[in-house]
Formats: structure tokens, C-alpha cells, sequence
């Protein structure tokens, strides 16, 4: 029996895949979508590509191919579709897979990634921390898809946090396989800015959505104004009373960090970010703290300016007192300069104790047309870690020859550390110089049995415009 994933491609989603998004899309923009689908097993992989138009929810295509055993594989244009596809895909496998989705314009301006929804992390119930219109030039659209066998009546929640009206809501009736488009910007054919917005003339907070048939949700953060990036996220299926946050930063050569919050449980509660031993320096931040936060509720905290006068590079925990279960997503943002950028993305916080001592990474990169990636690997667990490994897979490049040594470094408990591939191992933290060696392939990153470790992985290539990616490593 094939299991399945879905991703929402297009205009933002998991369902199983992201696909090309039609002309005069969100923000008057072109998309364009790839995927990369990694083989977990040690069999080769049977997989079916299923994509379904997102106007009509009915499948347009289906595409049958294998993977090799513990490789993976990119679908960059997508294969079976033509262009101009908007919708999602689903994404069946004879063996345990784990699949991303790359979303860029078609200039190459703006770029975002999400990671793909397993079978069971599809729910009636998804929380959105992070909502917005009108701030500082950011507007949101979210993508919703029917991921049950049914019409879905889905019913969404706007809930102000620091701006915006209390009390809007809306809802659709979605076909099976169907998803649809929610745009914050004024002037969008669903609840946009003149609905959300208060005296302010703006919207800041989150949303839930609610239906009687599974869904996934994913969304979108865009700036078209001065500040050109795109930041995607995938909604929560659920929360927890802690979260991992695997990398925070500030002044690390440019880059800064957002953490936002949303309290997803019944009660209010007072929330702790507790940062971890800074990697990059002496400069050590003390907590932040955010009160008598509401259920439904968010709040923000910028790492940039104020108390953050040095360089940070590390990883936080987030506590509450009531143990209420929150999520939370962390923007890493750039304005660039000298020729590049600006770059923005995002990930989502991850609950400790879904964490294993087991992590995929499928897409890991050196010198792919100017493209790099960087792990950054947190331990989650009470105790140090020691003999944490990182073992890259094949490289599938055309071409490509070089085999990249593993990775091996201790965490103590809470501590992060990276690994970039890119440049020679005294800048990069590891053990392969990967000086001019092109190398496309995934990663197993594993620790000794009784750790607890999490990972996320950031794509990026150093040149004009928003060539910033990043993506959650599956954790099994």
C-alpha cells in the first residue's frame, strides 16, 4: 500500500506539492513551483505524482516514477502539468518518503519553501500565528485544501493581535482534493485589509481555520514594496506547551530574527523565550516575555534593535506558565545591500517532544548555480549529546563526483550548531571543504539513541533579489 503526502503547490500549499501559479497572481506576480521528494528507505521507492486544479479540485494529472533506495529526486519544472497550473499535489510512495516545495517567480525576485503534509498531520483544525495586512508593506494569503474524501465547509477566524478587528470571519465549502486562495491585500476577492483592519489602517495577528472534513493550510508573507521577499509557512495541525526554536539571530552579517506566537489553547497564559549559549559570540540576551497572553493571541518579539547591541547565533526555547499549548513560526530576514538580497524566510518552531535522534533532510546543496544550504541542528533533550552525524546521501547532480565526508559534533542540552556547505571547514563549521565542488543531494543527520534533536535547513544563494529558502527537517 502507497503512503501519501500532501503539498500545495502553486499559490502556497502541501497537499502533497506545489505547482506553477497562473499570471497576475498574489501581489501581481508569476510563480513557479519545485519539488524535492526524498526516499527514506532502504528499497527503491514507487511513487505516484497527483495533482489537482485548485478551481475545480478535480485531478488534472498523475505521473508515476521511482526514487533509488535512501536518494531523492527533484521535479524542477514539474513534470506532467503545463504551465500556468495552479492547485496542489499529492504525493504517493511505496516506501516512507518526505517531500519539500520550492516556490519562486518566474524573474527569480522572490522565493519560499515549504515542507509537505504526511497522512497524519492533515486535521480538522489548523492555527495560523501569523496573519497581516498593511505592515510595513507586508500582506498574507493562505492556502486551504480539502484533504478528506467529502466537501469540506471551512470556517476561518481572523484574530487580531497587536492591530486589526475582532470578529471577522468567513468560510467556503471546498471539494475533495479542491483548495482555495485567501488574500489579505485590500482589494482581494475574499476578507482582505478593509475588512481586517483597524484605526490603525493595518492587521496583525493570526487565524483559525475549522472544518468537518481534514484540511492543510499553508501561508504566504509578501512585501512587494521597498523590502521585496517572500516567507512561507505551513499552518499547525497542533501545539504544545514547548517549542525548539533551532536558530535565532541578530546582527549576524545582516541578518536578524522575528519570533511569533500564538497561545492555541483555552486559557491565558505568560510565554518565556529562553535563548541558548550564543555561538557567534559573548553577547548573551536575557529572556523575553510576553503576559497574560489570551487564547487566540499572539505576540511578536523582533530580534533587532533595543536590548540586541551584539552578535547572536543560536537556539531558543519557548515556556509558558500554564502550560497552554502554543506554536510559533520564526522569520529570518535580511535588507541586503551591495548587490544582494534582500532575502526573508521562515520556519515553523517545533514541539520537543515529537522530536527522535532520527532526521531527513532532502534537499542539501554546494555550489548548485550559486546556490548553498546550511543545516543548523538543535539539540532538545535535557543532557548533552555526543557523536551527532550528519551523512550526506548521493550526489545527483549531473555530473557531480564529489562524495561529501560526514559531519560529527556534540550539543550540549538546548545548543544548536550548523554546518554550511559552502566554502573550506574553518568558516563552514564541518569537516568537507566544498570549495568549487557542486553537490545536490539530501542528508541523514542521526544521534546516539536517547537524544533528542531537531533541524532545519536554509537554502540561499548570495545574488540580487529574495533567493532564500527554508524548510523543517522531518523528524522519524
Amino acid at each position: 500500500m502507497k503512503k501519501t503526502i500532501h503539498i500545495l503547490l502553486a499559490l502556497a500549499f502541501v497537499l502533497a506539492f506545489f505547482g506553477a501559479t497562473t499570471a497576475k497572481a498574489q501581489g501581481g506576480l508569476t510563480y513557479s513551483s519545485g519539488v524535492q521528494i526524498a526516499n527514506l528507505e532502504g528499497t527503491a521507492a514507487d511513487i505516484t505524482l497527483i495533482y489537482y486544479s485548485q478551481e475545480t479540485g478535480l485531478e488534472v494529472a498523475r505521473v508515476d516514477d521511482t526514487i533509488a533506495a535512501n536518494s531523492s529526486k527533484t521535479y524542477f519544472p514539474l513534470s506532467g502539468v503545463d504551465d500556468g497550473f495552479n492547485g496542489s499535489m499529492v504525493i504517493e510512495s511505496t516506501t516512507q518518503v518526505a517531500a519539500i516545495a520550492n516556490l519562486i517567480t518566474t524573474d527569480g525576485s522572490y522565493g519560499a519553501a515549504t515542507t509537505g503534509f504526511g497522512s497524519n498531520e492533515i486535521s480538522t483544525d489548523f492555527s495560523l500565528p501569523l496573519v497581516m495586512c498593511n505592515n510595513s508593506g507586508f500582506n498574507t494569503f493562505f492556502n486551504i485544501q480539502n484533504a478528506g474524501t467529502d466537501d469540506a465547509t471551512v470556517e476561518i477566524e481572523y484574530l487580531p493581535g497587536s492591530n486589526g478587528k475582532s470578529g471577522v470571519t468567513e468560510s467556503v465549502t471546498l471539494k475533495p482534493g479542491a483548495a482555495k486562495t485567501f488574500d489579505q491585500t485590500e482589494g482581494s476577492d475574499t476578507k482582505d485589509c478593509a475588512d481586517l483592519k483597524d484605526a490603525s489602517g493595518r492587521f496583525i495577528g493570526g487565524a483559525q481555520i475549522t472544518s468537518d472534513q481534514p484540511v492543510v493550510a499553508s501561508v504566504m508573507q509578501l512585501n512587494t514594496g521597498s523590502f521585496k521577499i517572500l516567507m512561507g509557512y505551513n499552518g499547525f495541525a497542533t501545539g504544545s506547551p514547548e517549542i525548539s526554536l533551532p536558530l535565532v539571530m541578530a546582527n549576524n552579517s545582516g541578518f536578524y530574527t522575528g519570533i511569533q506566537i500564538q497561545n492555541v489553547g483555552a486559557s491565558n497564559t505568560n510565554v518565556t523565550v529562553d535563548y541558548a549559549a550564543n555561538t557567534a559570540g559573548s553577547f548573551n540576551p536575557s529572556n523575553d516575555t510576553c503576559n497574560n497572553l489570551g487564547p487566540g493571541d499572539s505576540c511578536t518579539f523582533i530580534q533587532a534593535s533595543g536590548k540586541w547591541t551584539g552578535k547572536y547565533n543560536g537556539a531558543a526555547k519557548i515556556t509558558n506558565s500554564t502550560d497552554q499549548n502554543l506554536v510559533a513560526i520564526v522569520n529570518q530576514v535580511s535588507p541586503g545591500g551591495g548587490g544582494f538580497g534582500p532575502f526573508g524566510t521562515a520556519y515553523e518552531g517545533f514541539d520537543p517532544a515529537a522530536s527522535t535522534s532520527n532526521i531527513s533532510t532532502p534537499l542539501v546543496m554546494a555550489n548548485n548555480s550559486g546556490y548553498y544550504t546550511g543545516i543548523q541542528v538543535q539539540n532538545v533533550g535535557d543532557s548533552a549529546c555526543a557523536d551527532i552525524t550528519i551523512d550526506y546521501g548521493p550526489n545527483v547532480a549531473p555530473g557531480g563526483t564529489f562524495n561529501p565526508v560526514n559531519e560529527v559534533f556534540d550539543l550540549t542540552a538546548g545548543t544548536s550548531k550548523t554546518i554550511i556547505q559552502d566554502s573550506i571547514p574553518s568558516k563552514n563549521g564541518g569537516n568537507n571543504d566544498w570549495t568549487g565542488k557542486k553537490y545536490i543531494g539530501s542528508a541523514q543527520i542521526t544521534a546516539p539513541e536517547g537524544c533528542s534533536i531537531v533541524a532545519i535547513v536554509n537554502e540561499v544563494a548570495i545574488s540580487s533579489g529574495d533567493k532564500f529558502f527554508t524548510y523543517d527537517g522531518f523528524n522519524k
